[in-house]
């Protein structure tokens, strides 16, 4: 390492490009948004005006920003619970090298390289109800499936792309869990009589609380604040507003209808709401976390 780093700016060099584009693209964009949030900001350019909290109270008293919270509320638990469970059952049967599990593991890995609206588009397409898998079934039986027109059918149907997307790296992090299991325990539990099932609940599962910790904390935040790529390239929000979770309504209002200021502040509420969620399952939930083995 000494012959590495014989000049100790060079470390330093090498993070400057890493720490410019934090700044650049993070840290500047949400100091602009807490400026424009105090701030009448014109659509078109101008001086802005200064207006305090009237920005909060507009936001705070419109019933279209409660609907988008709550809808963002009910996708967070449906899509970040899921996105770990069924990770957590294909890590089960690749550790236990069931038939296919080498190649599958190599399958399960390519959606990671995939970017969020490519995954929203193909999905798009393999749910759509006149092309996709589905058509049969709304052959035979007309309205079956219809995302277009069905709020219901919708929220599936964008569960089912960001479970998809989520799983890969979920499932990396807690195969990696279940590998590095003491093998001694479960064997020795083998031995006391103990089937695969009670291993599984009884001694892997809570050894594997940390993994699972880990994995509930990025999803529960990604699940709020950023499936804005599947909504934008699947449903727009649609129909009627069903899918118009609280991450795309601040784009529809920022670049939409160019409420900037509006935008802002929203902005400024899902990054105190993801505070909250993750505070919320660090004071709480860790608590459950068995990080002794």
């Amino acid at each position: 390492m000494n012959k590495i780093y014989q000049n100790r700016w060079l470390p330093v060099g090498l993070l400057i490009p890493q720490l410019l584009l934090i700044g650049i693209f993070f840290y500047w964009p949400v100091i602009q948004a807490f400026f424009w949030s105090v701030y009448l900001e014109p659509p078109f350019g101008g001086e802005a005006e200064f207006v305090g909290l009237e920005n909060f109270s507009r936001v705070l008293s419109d019933e279209q920003f409660y609907n988008s919270i709550n809808r963002s509320i009910v996708f967070m638990i449906t899509a970040s619970s899921s996105a770990v469970l069924i990770p957590l059952i294909l890590a089960v049967a690749a550790d236990r090298h069931i038939r296919l599990a080498k190649p599958a593991r190599n399958i399960l890995l390519w959606p990671k390289a995939v970017a969020g609206a490519s995954i929203g588009m193909a999905f798009s397409i393999l749910l759509n109800p006149h092309v996709g898998l589905l058509s049969p079934i709304n052959a035979l039986f007309p309205g079956f499936w219809n995302p277009g027109l069905n709020g219901t059918d919708a929220n599936i149907m964008l569960n089912i792309a960001y479970i998809w997307r989520g799983i890969p790296f979920n499932f990396i992090i807690l195969l990696a869990g279940l590998q590095g299991l003491p093998q001694s325990m479960i064997q020795a539990a083998a031995v006391d009589g103990a089937g695969p099932w009670r291993r599984l609940f009884e001694i892997q599962i809570p050894l594997l609380s940390p993994q699972l910790f880990f994995c509930m904390v990025l999803e529960v935040t990604a699940s709020f604040a950023s499936a804005f790529a599947l909504v934008d390239s699947m449903t727009q929000g649609g129909p009627g507003g069903a899918t118009n979770l609280f991450v795309y309504k601040i784009y529809v209002d920022a670049f939409k209808s160019y409420d900037l200021s509006g935008a802002s502040t929203q902005t400024v509420i899902l990054m105190a709401i993801v505070m909250l969620l993750t505070c919320f399952q660090f004071f709480f939930l860790e608590k459950r976390v068995k990080y002794n083995r």
